[in-house]
């Protein structure tokens, strides 16, 4: 059937690809939609949209269907459509989603990514098959372990916490019990039954973690290789026992304490990493603590074609890598909804008074970044050091040209990467200082326009800050005794802000170099930048000379 081109503009996208001739590229295509969302391949129109045309003969598309029938694997066969645009003919191959996956050519499988056509990885095939069978691998029976190697302890401590939830009680013996979950069939373990209760040494469970005091030197460490509900357990004893802990000043004679990290969040990372984690993967989990930090690493990448852009936004739906293992922790209430955990750690973080976490995509994972540092702390370190020029340049570009998309942003920056820009933009998303409105073909990004000072970008060693001030646009900051961190000193300063407060107040004049010897703190740079709070919540103030000067407390005007 012949049809005129009524559409000329169309480019090569997700589901769009052209092509001069029928050759192998074309199968490929085809492949690569059959894995993803469809899509339709022109043949006799060139890369950049011009209509080339071509010269079929009688059995010509015959004979090309044939050939991709012969070289996929299941049989694909698209739909044919013979279209004309100035008396040149075009070819459109036309591919649904297949329902059964993966596809493969010449036993090769492709996945369509924008508009291109990538290789699947071994994991991306398996994960593939797995999503076809409305399974997972925590499902499949483990032929390496038998019954003996779980603990029916476990297992019954397992059942009591679900009778306890739910008030309800549970007649079922363990290892039936497990039988009607579906963590036994046949009489034999699955993988997720292994991990969720074995009895002893796990060596697919491993699990580091470390507490640092600088990039390369450890003070304190843990290995874990046991059952998944004891690995959270003995995690969240492990971090908190080396989290500092403020102290916050009320007027009443007990102070009142609290540690520097929102153990509500920790804990909702470490249950996403236990049960979204790749256990095919031969990596372990990793988690490092510093002094100002704590960081996450999991190995296995996104899960079911979510980008970190949409784990940010929100804009995605919930798919578990681990379907069974996921069940278990939601029975027992340590998972309490699908796919809300990221943003019920953004919000405890945002009202514990810290800054946003970091999600990161490593090579093979993800890396997420817990910092304690406050919401509010070192409003001008970004004006009196160094900014990150490209981050900034990004928001900027998109407070000034409200809705831009990404390809408009990549001329108008040094960098022409479409996936380092969509990163930037990520970082910035999950700051909520951008946000992305309207249709995926017609959409684009906005300044969230909270009515606060505009973010401040730092580089520091090994990485970026970004500072988001409290400071209103129409106003100044009500900080000091009646405001600042924690409210300034009615509110409580952290332990050793206070300090440092009081020698100054007690010292009037003294320098840093006097300070340093009156502190458990040995560093000047430390002490530098804990003044740099006290005078940005103008507690204090710098006079006379570089050499002579020294610090005061300021004096307010009641």
């Amino acid at each position: 059937m012949k049809k005129i081109i009524q559409n000329t503009a169309l480019v090569e996208n997700e589901t769009i690809e052209f092509k001069t001739s029928f050759n192998d590229e074309v199968i490929i295509s085809l492949v690569a939609f059959a894995n993803t969302k469809g899509g339709s391949v022109f043949i006799g129109i060139s890369d950049s949209g011009e209509v080339i045309g071509l010269q079929l003969g009688k059995e010509t598309i015959a004979q090309w269907i044939n050939e991709v029938k012969n070289k996929t694997a299941s049989t694909v066969i698209p739909d044919v459509e013979l279209i004309s645009y100035d008396g040149k003919q075009v070819v459109v191959f036309k591919i649904q989603e297949y329902p059964i996956k993966p596809i493969s050519f010449k036993g090769k499988c492709y996945k369509r990514v924008e508009s291109s056509n990538h290789l699947m990885s071994v994991e991306e095939i398996a994960n593939e098959h797995l999503k076809t069978i409305n399974t997972s691998w925590d499902f499949y029976l483990d032929p390496n372990h038998n019954l003996d190697t779980i603990s029916l302890d476990k297992v019954a401590r397992f059942i009591k916490k679900i009778e306890q939830r739910t008030l309800n009680t549970i007649q079922h013996k363990p290892l039936e019990f497990l039988q009607k979950m579906e963590m036994i069939r046949e009489g034999k373990l699955t993988f997720g039954a292994y991990l969720l209760f074995v009895s002893d040494y796990c060596a697919i469970s491993d699990i580091q973690i470390g507490r640092f005091k600088s990039d390369i030197t450890i003070i304190d460490s843990l290995s874990l290789n046991t059952d998944l509900f004891s690995e959270v357990d003995e995690i969240m004893l492990f971090i908190k026992k080396h989290l500092k802990v403020e102290y916050i000043i009320t007027g009443e004679p007990q102070r009142t304490e609290r540690f520097d990290y929102p153990l509500d969040a920790i804990r909702e990372v470490v249950i996403n990493m236990i049960v979204h984690r790749d256990y095919r993967d031969s990596s372990g989990s990793v988690i490092k603590i510093f002094d100002n930090r704590i960081e996450f690493y999991n190995p296995g990448k996104l899960f079911g074609g979510i980008t970190l852009q949409n784990l940010l936004s929100g804009n995605y739906t919930s798919k578990s890598r681990n379907k069974l293992i996921a069940k278990a922790f939601k029975e027992v209430g340590l998972i309490e909804r699908y796919g809300s955990g990221i943003q019920r750690i953004h919000n405890i973080c945002k009202d514990f008074g810290i800054v946003p976490p970091i999600f990161e995509e490593e090579t093979n994972g993800i890396k997420v970044v817990l910092s304690n540092k406050k919401l509010n702390d070192g409003l001008n370190g970004g004006l009196n050091g160094g900014l990150n020029e490209e981050l900034e340049k990004i928001y900027l570009i998109i407070k000034e040209t409200p809705g831009i998309k990404i390809k408009d942003i990549i001329p108008l920056t040094e960098n022409s990467s479409t996936r380092t820009i969509e990163r930037y933009i990520a970082e910035l998303i999950e700051l909520q200082l951008v946000e992305r409105k309207g249709s995926r073909k017609t959409g684009g990004y906005f300044i969230t326009n909270k009515g606060y000072d505009s973010p401040i970008f730092e580089e520091e060693t090994n990485g970026i800050k970004v500072v988001l001030s409290n400071k209103k646009l129409n106003g100044g900051l009500n900080d000091g005794l009646n405001g600042g961190l924690n409210d300034g000193l009615n509110g409580g300063l952290n332990e050793e802000l206070e300090k440092i407060y009081l020698i100054i107040q007690e010292t009037p004049g003294i320098q840093v170099k006097d300070i340093i010897p009156l502190t458990e703190n040995s560093s000047t740079r430390t002490i530098e930048r804990y003044i740099a709070e006290l005078i940005e919540l103008q507690l204090v103030e710098r006079k006379g000379s570089r050499k002579t000067g020294g610090y005061f407390i300021v004096e307010k005007n009641e």
